[in-house]
């Protein structure tokens, strides 16, 4: 019987959910039974107030350090720095792309007669500015033009140069001492808002100023003009080619040209083409070429350098010699050897770049691969054509759009020369819509120089150039260049972005610091956890309870029946005025000698009411 009593008190004391009877019950067995250091001494120094204060400001200051240190980690991580890891790698890989040019831009048959018109300008402009007659040094007047079928046809008059942006000279007063500057001016539509596009040197000036005409010449031509039928210009630049001690192939190199920098041809452009692959380092496996170099179609005022224009780039990429090309001298054998680095960024949150392109709001306008370059060309173009409402020349033009004239846009030079100082300061939007490429490879450049032919071997060089190509020029090597680019190893070296915080090392960080201010583990934060779901589920029992007794007291009736207990009921009933003996048991005995109970008569128990009291005896019996 014990034992079923004792079972019974056991179960009742361990329910499936155990809840405190109070918070501090509650603290007092989380102190003692958690992982945490410290927390007990909370406990056990309970009768020591100074002590419990003590250590109460410690663990709270542990906490605060805590987390302080946990906030530093997160902003941190929140602006996800990264960590530059490099590596080298050495295997066989695909030699790049090589483009050449060779600074002489074609005059066209169609405007020809303008470019002849706008030399004749030039040489009145210096002989304005500096007294000097160049009409027979500086000018060649060539019959070499380029016709190309179907343009013959256009109206040639059409379009006249305008004489309103004539070179002018200025000084001005700077620090005391008479500065000068040569520019020439330019205004809006309405002929106001005017400015000076100026220079401190003359010889910029003049090139600026003659290429601003020379771009509006140009953009009477057709945009697309196919000039590969004339194979003539095509054979006539590169007089040898070997690679690998191979000589190239016709299908090796694509041909096209631009408006500065004349005939350009682009070897191993897609870079599919096993031919290409490098095996070795060194200058006898590498692209060898013997180039033209003759000035006599140049024309002069486009460009000051006399050579071969020359660009190292990745396949599938657009060339801008202009940003990125370096000159080659005539008469001079150069030596380039490249070594590759590739770039590997992370992107997303970690910074901006893409992969493709295809992310990128701006639309290209070139058909190869994504470039910074290319997009920031891109983005100036469709901006110019919105606001100037015609497209520059160099650029690709957006569909509908056409090549700026002033002629047509008497103001287009206005608007281009603002659009394009502010592009340069980074007040245009696009170099925050043009991103980095998100893995591309960089090309360093090593050059050396030797003069070539040399003296004793420049008659047979000339002679074998001669049987096999043609070549009729009786110059002392101003008229040929040599260029050998190669390898100069295989190896490259591989610069990765990698998160300087992740995940990983941020948890390992974070329990580092939990070690170190309270010396637990994870179990320990699943604790505090716990004591918070306690904490809740207690408050809310609580609050539970408390509504229902003030539910409870809202409905009871005025003044509320009580049960009387067991006490009320005398064995004995006392009768007033009677003595002991008087005394009768208020319960008798029955035949069976059972006892039997009489009520006494019932008294109002000594309690309040809804504020009423009664501790009179009263007989609830009687009327």
């Amino acid at each position: 019987m014990e034992q079923e009593l004792a079972r019974g008190e056991e179960e009742r004391q361990e329910g499936l959910i155990e809840f405190y009877d109070s918070f501090k019950e509650m603290f007092e067995f989380f102190c003692k039974n958690t992982t945490i250091h410290g927390t007990i001494r909370l406990v056990c120094s309970d009768s020591n107030r100074m002590k419990t204060a003590f250590w109460t400001l410690l663990l709270l200051a542990s906490f605060g350090m805590l987390y302080w240190q946990f906030a530093l980690m997160f902003s941190q991580y929140l602006a996800y720095p990264v960590v530059l890891t490099m590596s080298m790698h050495s295997e066989p890989k695909m030699f790049p792309a090589i483009t050449i040019c060779n600074l002489d831009p074609y005059r066209f048959e169609l405007v020809s007669e303008h470019l002849v018109q706008l030399d004749r300008m030039a040489e009145e402009s210096i002989t304005f500015l500096y007294g000097i007659n160049t009409s027979a040094r500086l000018f060649h007047m060539n019959d070499r033009n380029i016709h190309v079928q179907g343009l013959a046809n256009l109206s040639r008059s059409g379009f006249k140069l305008s004489q309103n942006f004539s070179l002018l000279r200025m000084s001005d007063l700077r620090s005391g001492k008479k500065h000068s500057s040569v520019g020439f001016r330019l205004c809006n539509s309405t002929g106001g808002n005017c400015f000076y596009k100026t220079y401190s040197s003359g010889m910029d000036a003049i090139l600026e100023w003659y290429r601003f005409h020379y771009m509006n010449i140009m953009s009477q031509l057709p945009v697309i003009i196919n000039i590969s039928q004339h194979e003539e210009q095509i054979e006539d630049m590169v007089y040898s080619c070997q690679y690998d001690g191979e000589p190239c192939r016709p299908s090796d190199y694509v041909h096209f040209h631009h408006p500065v920098f004349g005939s350009c041809y682009t070897f191993n452009s897609k870079g599919t083409d096993p031919f290409w692959t490098a095996t070795k380092p060194g200058i006898p496996y590498g692209l060898s070429l013997i180039l033209r170099a003759e000035q006599k179609d140049h024309i002069p005022l486009l460009s000051t350098v006399a050579g071969v224009k020359v660009m190292i780039h990745n396949h599938n990429q657009t060339p801008f010699l202009e940003h990125e090309g370096f000159d080659i001298r005539p008469g001079i054998a150069t030596t380039i050897g490249i070594q590759q680095d590739e770039v590997n960024r992370l992107g997303g949150n970690y910074g901006k770049c893409t992969t493709n392109g295809d992310d990128v709001d701006v639309k290209l306008l070139y058909n190869n691969s994504y470039t910074l370059q290319a997009c920031l060309h891109s983005c100036f173009q469709h901006i110019m054509v919105q606001e100037c409402g015609c497209g520059y020349y160099y650029y690709p033009l957006p569909a509908g759009a056409e090549y700026c004239d002033y002629n047509k846009q008497p103001a287009w030079g206005h608007c281009f020369y603002q659009l394009y100082n502010r592009l340069r300061n980074h007040h245009l939007n696009c170099f925050d819509q043009c991103p980095k490429p998100c893995r591309e490879s960089l090309y360093k450049v090593s050059a050396g120089t030797a003069k070539w032919p040399s003296a004793k071997s420049q008659d047979w060089v000339r002679q074998a150039l001669r049987h096999q190509n043609g070549y009729n020029s009786t110059s002392n090597r101003k008229d040929i260049a040599k260029v050998t680019i190669f390898y100069q190893q295989l190896n490259y070296q591989a610069v990765n972005e990698s998160p300087l915080l992740s995940e990983n090392l941020l948890l390992s960080s974070m329990g580092s610091q939990w070690s170190l201010w309270f010396g637990s583990s994870v179990l320990s934060v699943v604790e505090m956890f716990e004591l918070l779901v306690d904490t809740l589920v207690l408050s809310l029992l609580f609050c539970y309870q408390r509504l229902r007794a003030k539910k409870t007291l809202r409905v009871s009736p005025t003044i509320p029946s009580v049960s009387l207990a067991l006490e009320n009921y005398r064995v004995v009933q006392e009768e007033p005025g009677k003595g002991e003996e008087g005394a009768r048991p208020s319960g008798m005995r029955d035949s069976a000698g059972e006892l039997q109970l009489q009520p006494l008569p019932q008294r109002c128990p000594e309690v309040l009411l809804d504020g009423f009291g009664c501790t009179k005896e009263e007989d609830l019996g009687q009327e």
